[in-house]
């Protein structure tokens, strides 16, 4: 009953209140202003006629009022008030106390973990991004890093010159160093370089499959080497490099080099059996057969190269001849791909280039001529096929070496066999590339070390090797696993037998290691080949159980680059850090910086 009365009487109040002009809140349906209160200054309440002291806008009394007077309407006009309005939430939101508004805008201290994380983690950018040390200091890093975190402050460019980058070489080289030291077997690479400043320097990278049958590389040195380049220094600069790092050179089983005679003389004077490069082969190969064509190319790229006026009217005619709107290549004079790329490009628009040049009386003499263009595709006929191979080959992330005896037997029967629809020319650059192939890779201890690797492959096996050469193949994988067996193996009880952390069944206590071998081999030959694309350290990792002493000659010989293309990436490593702004680094400093931007990765540098 009260509260009805309550209503009726501010009901009739109402009629003698005036409502607040432009209102919002459900509050002001409660409180009102007389009529001769023209700026509405005095605020009554309608139910009680009480006036409500309140700023201009704020309606905190009001509510206030409501709740402590009119209960009942107060709880009413609250389930009129949007959920996110109520006057009485809870405020979440506190002061700062002085502490902690210190805290926030004070500096890390250096010896902070939060500092320590921050620096780290810029060392880490500069070195595996090949970053100059003059970043730190660039404004518009130094702002990233304050709108990060204000409390940073970023060390000098000699802190990072003079202590980061050296501790975390450090720290690298260590973790690489514990890695290789668990080698058994491993393989490498070498290559001579000359950076922007004319200085020398010598790569070496080794290769090896580790226990789990993941494939590694590793970079070990970008080494200073102001020596006279011949065989006897390069021979005397790898083994010293090999024995910097602790490996053994009787565990070494091969180093790909290019064909240079230095690099031939270093392998034989160090009695290392040398795996010549076979993207340096190919290049070789087909390096004099594409000179004479390459030179009409290569005036046409450049004509079009040294005009903007010509490239845009490349492009207006390429809209016009709906062709491709490709820019022309320019070659590698070290990279015979890239001749052939150029090729293929002038191919593709030479209706565009034509069109171009005719309107040009002082460049018509090089509008390729039809002579040309039947040069041009059959030597691009010839030579396109090969290229993937040379990409495929250089790979350093998976195996590569079984593949050479399988690409070569290819090259054979299909990619450079004659066809019958073959020009004479492209008969010709076939039989000649072919023949020049086979020729350098028909020395016998190199075919030997193809058959092997083969023959440890799971998807070739002893597909690709000659019916008379299986069984010295077998002979020297068994006479390799029986000298490893009596070296490694010891007996722990009359059932076990323990290699490293591995343990093997026996099969008998009394079983010679020969047969063990001689099982093993022949085990291996019974099971079926796997796909062509399968991964065959995947297959080893699997079935490394079955062939305890046949894995490890896996993990010996599959680990073996088929190209020297490793060594040649640091040296693109290294011109991407000793630039024309970076000239002054020293050979020190430049071995450090190409040694992390390669071997750096989140797994070795945390922990």
């Amino acid at each position: 009953m009260a509260s009805a009365s309550t209503e009726q009487s501010v009901t009739d109040t109402a009629a003698t209140l005036i409502s607040k002009r432009n209102s919002t809140s459900v509050v002001w349906n409660y409180f009102g202003f007389k009529k001769e209160d023209a700026a509405q200054l005095q605020v009554l309440c309608r139910a009680c006629r009480a006036p409500v002291a309140t700023s201009r806008g704020n309606t905190t009394n009001l509510f206030q009022h409501l709740k402590k007077y009119h209960k009942s309407m107060y709880d009413r006009c609250m389930t009129k008030m949007p959920s996110t309005s109520a006057p009485d939430r809870p405020n979440t939101s506190r002061q700062g106390s002085l502490t902690e508004m210190f805290e926030s805008v004070t500096p890390y201290e250096r010896n902070s973990k939060r500092h320590g994380e921050i620096t780290r983690a810029i060392t880490e950018f500069i070195a595996k991004d090949m970053m100059p040390l003059s970043t730190v200091t660039k404004p518009g890093f130094v702002a990233l890093t304050y709108t990060l975190d204000k409390r940073y402050n970023i060390p000098s460019r000699t802190y990072f010159s003079q202590t980061a980058i050296p501790e975390l070489y450090k720290k690298c080289k260590e973790k690489v160093a514990a890695e290789v030291k668990t080698v058994e077997f491993f393989a490498s690479t070498t290559d001579m370089w000359s950076s922007r400043t004319a200085e020398p320097y010598q790569s070496l990278t080794v290769h090896f499959i580790d226990e789990d049958f993941n494939l590694r590389a590793r970079c070990l040195q970008t080494t200073y080497f102001p020596d006279d380049h011949t065989g006897e220094n390069i021979a005397a600069g790898l083994r010293e490099g090999l024995a910097s790092w602790d490996l053994h050179e009787e565990n070494h089983v091969c180093i790909t080099t290019d064909n240079a005679s230095n690099m031939v003389l270093a392998a034989r004077l160090n009695e290392w059996t040398r795996l010549q490069c076979f993207g340096h082969r190919l290049h070789l190969a087909v390096g004099e057969l594409l000179s004479r064509a390459t030179a009409l190319c290569r005036k046409l790229v450049g004509h079009f190269s040294h005009s903007w006026k010509k490239k845009a009217a490349l492009m207006e005619a390429q809209r016009e001849l709906k062709l491709p709107e490709h820019n022309l290549i320019t070659e590698c004079p070290t990279r015979w791909g890239s001749k052939e790329m150029m090729i293929a490009r002038v191919l593709e628009q030479a209706k565009a280039i034509s069109q171009v040049l005719s309107g040009d009386r002082y460049a018509r003499s090089l509008i390729p001529t039809w002579q040309d263009i039947d040069v041009l595709e059959s030597i691009h006929k010839a030579l396109h096929p090969l290229l993937e191979f040379t990409d495929a080959l250089s790979g350093e992330e998976y195996v590569s070496i079984s593949y050479l005896k399988p690409v070569l037997h290819l090259f054979a029967t299909s990619v450079l066999a004659e066809d019958a629809e073959d020009t004479d020319l492209t008969k010709s650059i076939k039989i000649k590339v072919l023949a020049y192939l086979n020729n350098k890779y028909g020395d016998p201890n190199i075919q030997e070390l193809l058959d092997v690797a083969c023959f440890l492959d799971p998807r070739f096996k002893i597909q690709y090797i000659s019916t008379d050469n299986i069984p010295a193949i077998k002979t020297r994988l068994k006479t390799e696993m029986v000298d490893l067996a009596q070296r490694t193996y010891h007996r722990v009880n009359d059932n076990y037998v323990f290699h490293k952390n591995t343990i093997f069944l026996a099969a008998s206590p009394s079983l010679p290691v020969e047969d063990v071998a001689e099982a093993e081999l022949n085990n291996y030959l019974m099971t079926p080949t796997i796909d062509g694309e399968d991964d065959p350290l995947a297959w080893w990792r699997v079935h490394k159980i079955s062939y305890p002493q046949l894995c490890i000659m896996a993990r010996k010989y599959l680990c073996v680059p088929a190209t020297s293309a490793p060594s040649e990436r640091l040296f693109s490593t290294g011109g991407n850090i000793v630039t024309c702004t970076r000239s002054s680094l020293k050979p020190a400093k430049v071995n450090i910086l190409v040694f992390l931007a390669k071997n750096l990765s989140g797994s070795q540098v945390k922990g």
